[in-house]
């Protein structure tokens, strides 16, 4: 069998499935088993060997029982990194990449701003900032320690420092920070029977479902950032204008609200005075 004729036939099992993106993912699949890019596969070069279609069996099955493909093939792109990601921790998602840009913005300029990832998962916006601006200091925590034992071996895969601390929110997390950034649970408890079973039954309900936290994490900023420091936290769909709202209320100001690639209000940042 021949790549071309692998990805066909993954892709239609997997659409048989349901899966929302077969071709895409079929490719991914054969490229991931192969060690080869998405385009490669489609050069004549040879078949895949009877181990090559049995441990694709095997990755094809888990994708076919909807388990995210990101959790089949044990890691994720997010902006230059290339992160483990495992059903302990929610997969990166192309919205954060805005989160962190948003960040960059706010920290140019500055040799050492320290910064604090509330609830930081695999690692995601902590990483991707310490890879980005190298001066950063950045301390991120998180309640769940299988979060954070991925996030400290995605820590040393991707070779940058950041400081990882067991704790709910912001406890143990010692101030004053020039940022604060946060992508908290926002999925509401009535929502999420009606996501996709990848969402829904694999990725870790502690990570997902949450309500208000975005205004509590901003209360709390309030005692660890330095005057003139910047909070910014991802958002639901429909949630910033409320969320923006909530952080005027809080004191803060020069609020801005960024959308996310689908064009969808999804960043809320805001200064302390």
């Amino acid at each position: 069998m021949t790549a071309p004729e692998a990805v066909r036939e993954v892709a239609a099992e997997l659409a048989a499935a349901g899966v929302p993106s077969p071709r895409a993912d079929a490719e991914l699949l054969v490229a991931h088993v192969l060690g080869k890019t998405r385009s490669q596969l489609y050069v004549p070069d040879g078949t895949l060997s009877d181990s090559d279609r049995s441990r694709l069996k095997s990755l094809v099955d888990r994708r076919r029982n909807r388990e995210p493909l990101a959790y089949v093939l044990g890691e994720w792109g997010f902006r230059r990194l290339t992160l483990r990601v495992d059903p302990r921790v929610l997969i990166p998602r192309p919205e954060t990449e805005v989160v962190v840009e948003r960040c960059l913005s706010l920290l140019r300029g500055r040799e050492r701003p320290r910064v604090l990832d509330v609830g930081t998962g695999s690692g995601a916006i902590a990483l991707a900032i310490a890879d980005e601006h190298p001066g950063a200091q950045v301390c991120a925590t998180d309640v769940s320690k299988d979060a954070l034992a991925v996030a400290r071996e995605n820590a040393k895969r991707a070779g940058r420092v950041v400081n990882f601390v067991h704790a709910d929110l912001f406890s143990g997390a010692l101030g004053p920070y020039d940022l604060v950034v946060s992508n908290p649970p926002y999925v509401d408890p009535s929502e999420l029977e009606r996501l996709e079973p990848e969402v829904r039954v694999w990725e870790p309900r502690t990570a997902l479902v949450g309500e208000n936290l975005a205004e509590r994490i901003a209360e709390r900023a309030r005692d660890v950032l330095k005057p003139g420091g910047w909070l910014v936290v991802e958002t639901a769909a429909g949630q910033a204008p409320g969320v923006a709202a909530a952080f005027e209320k809080l004191g803060y100001e020069d609020l801005l609200v960024t959308q996310d690639l689908a064009g969808i209000e999804r960043v809320v940042e805001a200064r302390r005075p």
